[in-house]
């Protein structure tokens, strides 16, 4: 760890005025990254945050680590589960648990870059946006940047969010006052994907286009899965989360394969 672990009180206390962002973190046995996460969120220009960090009872030292930076920064709050139950359960009890106006999403192994909450939240109060996302490029394990940028349409309605998951989820960022509380549905991948569908119901989500976050691939990327299970994941996400009959679920699990064809042409480009 090279960075220094910052402590709130040295901050002015001008940015106590600033309205709270609450950031959801789920993690599992991410000891070599969740340090280098939560440096990113340290480093931001917008200081009112909490980091609620959920451990799906990890056994390497993940733990340990959020200590250490417990230890000196009390925005940083830490729950623990006593038996592993998953990604979706976590993260419902991040959000549960949540007390800022604006929900960031951002898992232990990414990234982002120090001005992406206040630019974010710049964007949504200029135009009252309640729901947006933003561009993002990809890191490997060693964070070294693989020269690819991922974007998305410029808004995203209810039924292009049904159609396909445009969103990255660690540039997701909602009002959780005008949007209310939302869980995701108890799957084991992709899960955050119902949570953007509920989202949408009630707000369009709009593109902040600029690259402000580090989405890191690495042998436990939801990227590197089989594209089997990706499907099957989806498939029991529409049937479970939006309660569609098998025939609808089929149709809009097959809309996915399409439309995630499409974001490979359109939205990925080289830099």
């Amino acid at each position: 760890m090279n960075a220094k672990i910052q402590n709130p009180s040295r901050f002015p206390s001008s940015f106590q005025s600033q309205e709270l962002v609450s950031i959801i973190t789920p993690t599992f046995n991410c000891e070599k990254f969740i340090a280098e996460t939560i440096l990113s969120v340290q480093a931001q220009t917008y200081q009112n945050w909490e980091m609620i960090i959920v451990d799906d009872c990890s056994n390497d030292k993940t733990a340990e680590i959020v200590s250490s930076f417990q230890e000196k920064d009390s925005r940083i709050r830490y729950f623990n589960n006593s038996t592993n139950r998953g990604s979706a359960i976590s993260r419902n009890i991040a959000l549960q648990n949540a007390k800022g106006k604006w929900i960031a999403f951002l898992d232990s192994d990414d990234l982002w870059h120090p001005n992406k909450l206040e630019k974010q939240i710049e964007f949504m109060k200029r135009n009252d946006y309640h729901f947006s996302y933003t561009n993002y490029c990809e890191i490997d394990e060693n964070s070294k940047e693989l020269g690819l940028s991922i974007s998305g349409p410029k808004v995203i309605t209810d039924k292009m969010m049904t159609a396909y998951c445009w969103p990255g989820c660690l540039t997701v960022m909602y009002n959780a006052h005008e949007i209310g509380l939302m869980q995701s549905v108890d799957i084991k991948i992709n899960e955050e994907y119902s949570i953007w569908i509920k989202i949408s119901k009630k707000a369009n989500c709009y593109l902040l286009n600029e690259n402000l976050a580090k989405y890191r691939k690495h042998k436990n990327s939801l990227s590197n899965l089989s594209y089997i299970r990706l499907v099957k994941w989806h498939y029991l996400m529409f049937r479970k989360s939006e309660e569609k009959s098998v025939i609808k679920s089929i149709i809009l699990t097959v809309n996915n394969i399409f439309f995630g064809i499409i974001k490979k042409i359109i939205y990925r480009h080289s830099y």
